[in-house]
């Protein structure tokens, strides 16, 4: 079953209770709420982020929407309720840019991350690189999990078996590929010791604690970016830039970085 992450990340500065309108009011000040749908693979980061943001914006409520790049790309067009995009892939805010729904004057590319191979505890197959991984799975020995390609950590991993002359649909069909509906359901899947191996991003490797074995080349798999945008229709356009300045700027990047991203150059 598809498993939706959505974690609402909620900081109280002031006394009392707050509802769930744009801007709410707890005691004297007002909470002014900034909704951002942002790619599975930045949720550590970006919770940390808020955090940070909160401390010098007490009356700001950061909610966040953590899934596929994909799912959330869709839940946008169909008019989901959000004020910020983070993409993991430049596609999906092309996709909104086309349908009208992007603030052109203040998207930015601000983050690029790694695919990454990483292992099962133990490394119970002895896979060390990708080219351990392509031939352990032309061998038929193991079980590897990688994204849908629906999402762009499956599209990063399927440019990678296609670079090692493999097809995922084969191999699928041969019952050595499973399959997961967001990076961190692939991430958990090595993790838990599901499948031998996997193809997730750096910083999902990091968060979850996974053994790293191979990082993928510009040439294997292209740069993985990540674009960041306000959106048409935010309630609280002024708010949503001001995070969005925050999240660009020097102090966010020392967060990210320590999650293994690097600022996009």
């Amino acid at each position: 079953m598809k498993e939706k992450m959505i974690l609402i990340l909620v900081f109280v500065f002031a006394f009392g209770l707050f509802g769930c309108g744009g801007e709410t009011v707890s005691g004297d000040a007002e909470k002014t709420e900034i909704i951002v749908f942002a790619a599975a693979s930045m949720s550590g980061a970006l919770e940390e982020v808020a955090a940070l943001y909160m401390q010098d914006n007490p009356n700001a409520v950061i909610i966040f929407n953590f899934d596929s790049s994909g799912t959330l790309s869709t839940q946008i067009q169909e008019r989901a309720e959000a004020d910020v995009f983070i993409s993991a892939a430049l596609r999906e805010m092309e996709q909104l840019s086309e349908a009208g729904l992007v603030v052109e004057a203040t998207r930015v590319d601000f983050l690029e991350n790694k695919t990454v191979l990483v292992v099962a505890p133990e490394n119970p197959k002895n896979i060390k690189s990708f080219q351990d991984m392509a031939e352990a799975l032309l061998a038929g020995d193991v079980w590897m999990a990688m994204g849908n390609m629906d999402v762009p950590v499956g599209r990063y991993a399927q440019e990678i078996l296609t670079y090692f002359g493999l097809d995922h649909e084969k191999l699928a069909t041969s019952g050595v590929i499973s399959y997961g509906f967001n990076v961190r359901e692939v991430a958990g899947q090595v993790r838990e010791a599901s499948v031998d191996m996997g193809m997730v991003y750096l910083t999902d490797a990091v968060e979850f604690d996974l053994k790293v074995v191979d990082v993928a080349t510009v040439e294997m798999a292209g740069r993985v970016i990540y674009p960041a945008a306000i959106l048409y229709g935010s309630q609280n356009p002024a708010a949503a830039e001001s995070f969005l300045d925050f999240m660009t700027g020097e102090t966010a990047m020392e967060v990210f970085v320590d999650w293994g991203f690097s600022p996009f150059r």
